[in-house]
């Protein structure tokens, strides 16, 4: 049972993250941040909040403040309310998965997780920014944050996969050799998830580009090896 950190980084030294275009400049200053993060640095409160945290985004939604500007959430579209239903388990109503699931940063494991999302007919015609990061380097100072899921997440698309209270597990909880033996060492971890948010996330970036929208890739930012 588990997995240690340096072993997840030897399997997935990488990470993928896919952003909103546009938002390297907010992110280079306060980091990744989960929806509710977001909503706390912009000072989104009342119904307005509880709407964008509690149900489903079918689109991106803007948010704005005086000093740090705009922002916008990422939409929720690979998600449906029917196939939410069905998969849930252990009691859990899909108000409650949609909390979960804004409390959190989420990263793909694979690079090939990320081609099948950027390919996907909701976004390909649309430009993103994708951020690849070094997974040890973030284990390092967030493994204790960390939560994993064999699944995505945040689809129920084409098939539902099921999904409860055990589907995000710290790494010492996640039955890695289970889903390796089960799947393949590809496919036994799916997300790599951080609560609530990584401020520091610029330490352990590596790239950052602009992708898809039938254009080819445009590097904004690389990190320079340390001078011998």
């Amino acid at each position: 049972m588990g997995i240690r950190p340096e072993q997840l980084a030897l399997h997935y030294p990488r990470l993928y993250h896919m952003a909103q275009l546009g938002s390297w400049p907010l992110i280079q200053r306060h980091g990744l941040l989960s929806t509710v993060a977001l909503l706390d640095l912009f000072e989104v409160g009342g119904e307005a909040r509880e709407t964008l945290v509690a149900r489903r985004r079918p689109e991106g939604v803007e948010i704005r403040h005086s000093i740090h500007g705009t922002a916008v959430l990422r939409d929720q579209k690979p998600m449906d309310a029917s196939g939410l239903r069905r998969s849930l388990q252990d009691g859990l109503t899909p108000t409650q998965w949609y909390r979960s699931l804004n409390e959190k940063v989420f990263f793909w494991v694979s690079r090939g997780r990320l081609d099948k999302l950027l390919a996907a007919a909701a976004y390909r015609d649309r430009r993103q920014t994708v951020l690849t990061l070094d997974t040890a380097a973030l284990l390092a100072r967030h493994a204790d944050r960390v939560l994993l899921s064999p699944i995505n997440s945040g689809a129920t698309k084409p098939v539902p996969a099921a999904r409860g209270r055990d589907t995000f597990l710290p790494l010492a909880d996640y039955p890695f050799d289970f889903w390796k033996d089960k799947r393949n060492l590809r496919e036994a971890v799916v997300e790599l998830t951080v609560r609530d948010a990584v401020p520091d996330v610029r330490d352990f970036v590596l790239k950052v580009e602009e992708v898809g929208g039938g254009t080819i890739p445009a590097l904004l930012w690389e990190r320079q090896p340390p001078r011998p």
